[in-house]
């Protein structure tokens, strides 16, 4: 299953994990999975043969052009790297790539076999999750630990949430019943803007999990991104009268959550199929639900166009 190009001596690593897809909202985790192998220069070691694992109708592979090759076929994989961690004394693993359709239980047996070869000590999870936030408000990263999960000196409890999950429950669940300690970090990402990269929910995921493994990582990058990305919805939210009204709404709404005590993670699978928020929460807002659709379209386009600004 795993195709291993070599073998790294590693220093008990924690390994980070993160999917494209279902438990990907704005693609926060995994680019922010991307940005942390990036800033330590992680080398890529195995990586998973797709064949077994992926429905080529859902994630297609990609045909590609270059002046040595030329025409030649991209296939989805599933990417294992490794990397030194600066100022810390353990060593990181990436599992990065889409979430595979098929055969979920032999995926994570395979993972669960190669993080024993690699003598992990800790597996951590990040994800993201559509919900009734507002993007002015600083994002709401919820973390678990697992049956065997490192709780007390991480602040973390173990999950309560019950219900359709995805393949980062799935794996947590194949962990735990190997002994192994597990984590999960989800961050929050406004449903009407989830047709964009979130780069404030991607900065949220890597301040939280490069503080679960103790390493110093540079954000510069990530902060002005984030900062472009609340200041352009600014301008198109302000310009829409209805809209500047749903946010206002959503900003006093998550100020009286601030007075309670929300559920340790909110349900993955429901706040990607777009639940109102977490259990106990203010009422759904009576708003066209066209409204908030058109919204999502128009923000996802302004944000493709002026992107790079």
């Amino acid at each position: 299953m795993i195709r291993w190009e070599r073998h790294p001596r590693l220093r008990q690593p924690i390994v980070l994990a993160a999917f494209e897809g279902w438990n990907d909202a704005a693609e926060a985790a995994s680019g922010a999975l991307a940005y942390m192998a990036r800033a330590w220069n992680a080398t890529p070691f195995a990586r998973v043969d797709g064949e077994e694992f992926f429905d080529f109708t859902v994630v297609r592979p990609e045909v590609r052009r270059d002046r040595r090759q030329g025409r030649r076929i991209d296939w989805p994989v599933i990417e294992l790297s490794s990397a030194t961690l600066p100022g810390a004394v353990d060593d990181v693993v990436f599992v990065t790539g889409p979430e595979p359709q098929l055969r979920w239980r032999s995926f994570t047996a395979g993972l669960v076999e190669a993080t024993a070869a690699l003598d992990a000590r800790m597996v951590v999870t990040l994800g993201s999750l559509l919900a009734d936030v507002a993007h002015t408000r600083p994002v709401r990263v919820t973390g678990t630990a697992g049956e065997h999960g490192p709780g007390e000196h991480l602040g973390l409890d173990r999950s309560r949430y019950q219900g359709p999950t995805g393949i980062l429950g799935v794996l947590q669940d194949a962990f735990d019943r190997a002994g192994l300690p597990t984590a999960s970090l989800w961050a929050s990402v406004p449903h009407y803007v989830s047709q964009s990269p979130s780069p404030k929910a991607t900065l949220a995921l890597v301040e939280r999990a490069s503080a679960v493994l103790g390493a110093a990582i540079d954000l510069t990058e990530l902060e002005i991104a984030s900062a472009a990305y609340e200041r352009q919805v600014d301008e198109l939210v302000a310009a829409d009268e209805d809209a500047l009204a749903y946010v206002s709404r959503l900003e006093e709404e998550g100020e009286d959550e601030m007075d309670g005590e929300l559920d340790d993670e909110l349900a993955p699978g429901l706040g990607w199929l777009g639940g109102t928020g977490p259990a106990g929460g203010a009422a759904p807002l009576e708003l066209d639900p066209g409204a908030t659709d058109a919204l999502a379209d128009e923000v996802a386009r302004f944000l493709r166009q002026h992107g790079s600004d």
